[in-house]
């Protein structure tokens, strides 16, 4: 009961909370319990807030006595990125020299998840500075995935993502600059979305990456990425950029089948080239499925163009945090050392270029209501695959795998990876859909189709399915 309890959907916990058959209390100590068992070979979690968590819980327990209308996600513990922070708790974003500074403020989106009833049981582990497409951080140890301990759960948001998949919470909170969410979640098994932008604020903080990052969710089904995104969209006051929240909400969108759809099919991405051939099966496999749920599909190109160059000066500039180079692992390091010889008007060209090419994507896209490409170009890599390598090659290795990801965050388009089955090591494998701009709900709809058509929330790594000791 308690391992099923564990994997269960968050939907699915705040529905057994609502109907008394559960406590928050209960819920809350189970996670802690498998944390305290599991954490120590993942490195999922840096910052595990039990005490607080236990105290929140049992509080929630006597309310859910008291109160018959509870806020959508009541009792239910969740996991927050050490890149955003939480007041009085501290926010590391992957740097050993800051680990223990504690934060001073509230990102919107714990506070948003906090007034729905979540219960933080810790922040997660990031890459450093978020920059990468694995964890592994200096001072720290490296994330790990449940399905294989020696391979990378992704990144930046592997923590978020390994913590999902191993049952240690139902649904994490991730940020994606340029796949952050979408990789770990192809990795680990998971769902994963990028949302439109201005879908979700980033207050008080501030954009990132000239409107390229968001925060957005990483979980086990389809309804859990919808609720998720009910709770957390939506303007605050100052927002650069932002949307309407849609009619009907996005997880009454999850509840009907979408009309049939034009989808162009992606499996190769220029200049890069094709993808490996166990994500083309994937792909084909996927598209195949689709033309059989009434879907039109179609073969489609996306070409990165002049895209690279200008997202790597938006990339390197973030690596100036304040914090001296030699506290910088050497690729980011490296990027620092760059990004001090980028002029104020080289990164003004380069944004108005990410621009100028984020809207011959969208053009390019614009016969098709959904894109469906491989979420990586290659299988999961290894803890430490390329660490060996020098900047330069490190930064060739994840262009090509992380390619079908960071265009879409340039464009501002809605993205998701849902799981495709397993590699011949037994590794999960995902696929990417795209949607129109501003088309999130369209493309919930549609994941949501093809999970009832192919479930996969049922699947869970060896490893993290032993009892409790």
């Amino acid at each position: 009961m308690d391992l099923d309890l564990a994997f269960s959907s968050a939907l699915e916990q705040a529905r057994l909370i609502r109907e008394k058959q559960i406590s928050p209390l209960e819920l809350t100590q189970l996670y802690l319990d498998r944390i305290e068992q599991f954490n120590p070979h993942l490195g999922s979690f840096y910052t595990v807030t039990a005490e607080l968590a236990l105290q929140d819980a049992a509080a929630k327990t006597e309310q859910m006595m008291q109160d018959s209308e509870l806020p959508p996600l009541f009792g239910v513990p969740i996991a927050i990125k050490d890149l955003n922070p939480v007041k009085g708790i501290p926010c590391s974003y992957g740097l050993s020299i800051i680990k223990k500074r504690v934060a001073e403020l509230d990102d919107v989106t714990y506070i948003k998840l906090k007034a729905a009833g979540g219960i933080l049981l810790g922040k997660t582990a990031t890459s450093q500075l978020g920059s990468f497409p694995y964890t592994e951080p200096p001072g720290f140890p490296p994330a790990r995935n449940p399905w294989n301990l020696d391979y990378t759960p992704g990144g930046s948001s592997g923590g978020s993502a390994a913590a999902v998949a191993a049952g240690l919470c139902a649904i994490a909170q991730g940020s994606d600059g340029g796949g952050s969410v979408r990789g770990p979640a192809s990795c680990c098994g998971l769902v994963g979305l990028k949302p439109s932008r201005g879908r979700i604020s980033q207050a008080p903080i501030g954009e990132h990456l000239a409107g390229c990052a968001t925060n957005g969710p990483i979980a086990r089904t389809v309804a859990d990425l919808a609720a998720f995104m009910d709770i957390t969209a939506g303007y605050v006051t100052g927002d650069p950029y932002w949307l309407p929240n849609p009619e009907p909400s996005f997880l009454a969108m999850t509840q009907r089948s979408p009309q049939p759809l034009k989808i162009g099919v992606v499996t190769t991405i220029e200049p890069v080239g094709e993808a490996d051939p166990e994500c083309v099966a994937a792909v084909e496999k996927m598209a195949r499925l689709l033309e059989g749920l009434g879907h039109k599909v179609e073969p489609a190109i996306v070409n990165l163009g002049d895209m690279v160059e200008p997202f790597i000066i938006l990339w390197r500039t973030q690596t100036d945090v304040g914090v001296p180079p030699f506290f910088l692992e050497k690729v980011n390091r490296w990027l620092w050392w760059r990004a001090k010889f980028t002029t104020a008007a080289r990164y003004v060209r380069a944004t108005h270029q990410v621009q100028t090419s984020a809207r011959r994507l969208v053009q390019l896209c614009e016969p098709f209501d959904v894109l469906l490409t491989p979420t990586f170009m290659a299988p999961v890599i290894r803890v430490g695959e390329w660490k060996q390598l020098s900047p330069v090659q490190t930064l060739d290795q994840i262009i090509r795998w992380i390619a079908p990801l960071p265009p879409f965050n340039m464009s501002g388009q809605p993205a998701i990876s849902i799981p495709a089955g397993f590699d011949e090591r037994g590794l999960p494998i995902g696929v990417q859909l795209v949607g129109r701009p501003a088309g999130d709900g369209t493309l919930l709809s549609l994941a949501a189709q093809i999970e009832q058509a192919q479930p996969w929330a049922s699947d869970r790594p060896t490893f993290a399915t032993r009892s409790i000791l």
